[in-house]
């Protein structure tokens, strides 16, 4: 009976170290890594790479998509990064850079790192409302 408990043992032991192993997913050309900051969401960052939130939480073996913590690395199954956005009047402004807002950022903050007005920055992304800015969005950085 010892013997036979043993084995048992053994075997769930063995199960459960390779469990994790198989859910991560392999890094390939088709895709890339991503590093989750505070306040973003699987659903922010599928924005952010207009990547399916539901193909990311497949892609990372995460049985709660609505579960990831700061700091987490996730895998993005696609080759391309965040899609820069377009200016609303082109040839009106020039983005010099592009910056992806973090949790707590204002207009305010981001155009005194960069130098710019923070009026400009949201004359040139079509933002009518310089409160209204989150997490994960990708603003164009006018270089006028």
């Amino acid at each position: 009976m010892r013997k036979v408990l043993l084995v048992l043992v053994l075997v769930l032991l063995l199960q459960l170290a390779l469990v994790p192993a198989s859910s991560a997913a392999p890094p390939s050309s088709a895709g890339f890594w991503h590093r989750v900051s505070h306040g973003e969401t699987l659903f922010s960052i599928g924005r952010m790479y207009h990547v399916n939130p539901y193909t990311v939480c497949h892609a990372n073996g995460l049985r709660n998509c609505n579960h990831i913590y700061s700091g987490q690395a996730l895998w993005i199954p696609r080759a391309h990064g965040p899609h820069p956005p377009k200016p609303p009047h082109p040839g009106k402004c020039t983005c010099v850079d592009y910056h992806t807002v973090k949790y707590g950022q204002t207009l305010y903050s981001i155009g005194r790192h960069y130098g710019v007005s923070p009026h400009a920055i949201a004359r040139c992304n079509g933002i009518y409302n310089m409160d209204r800015i989150y997490a994960g969005q990708c603003l164009c950085i006018p270089g006028w």
